[in-house]
């Protein structure tokens, strides 16, 4: 798999180095460069409301966690998938240690220690909402494409990703309100070829682990806020792509910045195995952008300066995380105790024998 991964993101490299080169380096520069230092700004502040967004979709499905920790750990998780794209599921591994770390900076009172099992549950429950918002923001991306071109050759496919994307989701639901049971079937069937404590620890787990994804499905309303949410989220980065457009000199509609940003995401999720989607990012851009009359040098300037803007807020939380994993090992670090000083020990005087 890590061979696999380092073959496809050479690829996309050179996919991408491609397409720099066969629309003109100099036409993507300028483009790039006609953006300015406010519309490269404006774009970071757009993304960072959707962040603020997001973390309120994952805080409406659990409540249990303040929203300054969601927003920090949910930040940290997608500062992993893009920074980061040489790590398989580096992005939920960091994001399951920031939620179990990020307490050390929320609100003075508000903050309390997570363990494992509720990081881990809590962020699968995030990534299952997110998942069901982007089906709908999907959906509502090919409504838009095929209201402006009838015959867009991306309608079909990403419909038939959109189904499996849909499947794919309803099997991780069922997965987690059957994880627990699961678990226990698969301990009971290896109970013969482990110890008998790492059994009885693995049935333990998968009870607390079942206990609190029940705690949280036990609020199908509050799953639907959260998902609508991410809804609002995934229309918030379209609403990036739109104002990125507008600095950068393109006439789109918003329900053209709609489509592009859906499809594309589309496409990018059924190329989950390439990394930071090296190349098919740009792709989209460029093809989708040139179904709405783009410069396809505007539409690969559009890609740049998005990734140029994940490393500019990715990078910063990477440091912050690393900030919080020291701070809490220095928390946990027990203090040395001291010494207490050497004693030289005394001799009684011997009596003399009594007579």
């Amino acid at each position: 798999m890590r061979k696999l991964t380092i073959l496809l993101a050479l690829l996309g490299l050179a996919l991408l180095t491609g397409c720099t080169a066969w629309f003109g380096a100099g036409s993507v520069m300028k483009a790039i460069v006609s953006i300015g230092a406010i519309g490269f700004m404006a774009t970071v502040v757009a993304q960072l409301a959707v962040d603020a967004i997001l973390g309120l979709a994952w805080h409406a499905a659990c409540r249990d966690i303040p929203f300054v920790q969601l927003v920090v750990s949910r930040m940290i998780r997608d500062a992993a998938a893009s920074c980061l794209p040489f790590s398989q599921l580096g992005g939920m591994v960091l994001g399951i240690r920031a939620t179990c770390s990020s307490d050390l900076f929320a609100p003075r009172g508000k903050g309390r220690p997570i363990d494992g099992s509720e990081a881990a549950c809590a962020n699968l429950v995030d990534i299952t909402t997110e998942v069901m918002g982007q089906i709908l923001f999907i959906l509502t991306a090919v409504l838009c494409l095929v209201a402006h071109q009838q015959s867009s050759p991306f309608a079909r496919p990403v419909i038939i990703g959109l189904v499996l994307l849909t499947m794919g989701i309803a099997g991780f639901v069922y997965t987690q309100r059957r994880g627990g049971d699961l678990l226990k079937r698969a301990g009971r069937m290896l109970g013969h070829n482990m110890a008998a404590q790492w059994q009885d620890a693995m049935l333990s787990s998968a009870d607390s682990i079942q206990e609190r994804f029940d705690a949280i499905w036990s609020h199908p309303r509050r799953i639907l806020e959260g998902a609508l949410l991410h809804y609002v989220g995934w229309l918030g980065s379209a609403a990036t792509i739109w104002v990125a457009y507008y600095f950068l000199g393109a006439h789109l509609s918003f329900a053209g910045a709609v489509a592009i940003e859906g499809v594309a995401c589309g496409i990018m999720s059924v190329s989950f195995l390439v990394p930071a989607g090296l190349g098919v990012q740009e792709a989209a851009y460029i093809t989708l952008g040139s179904a709405f009359g783009i410069a396809p040098s505007l539409s690969l300037g559009l890609s740049l300066l998005r990734r140029g803007r994940e490393l500019v807020i990715g990078i910063p939380m990477l440091l912050l995380w690393q900030a919080m994993e020291m701070r809490a090992l220095r928390h946990k670090t027990p203090a040395k105790p001291e010494e207490a000083p050497a004693t030289v020990p005394v001799r009684e005087p011997t009596q003399p024998p009594q007579d």
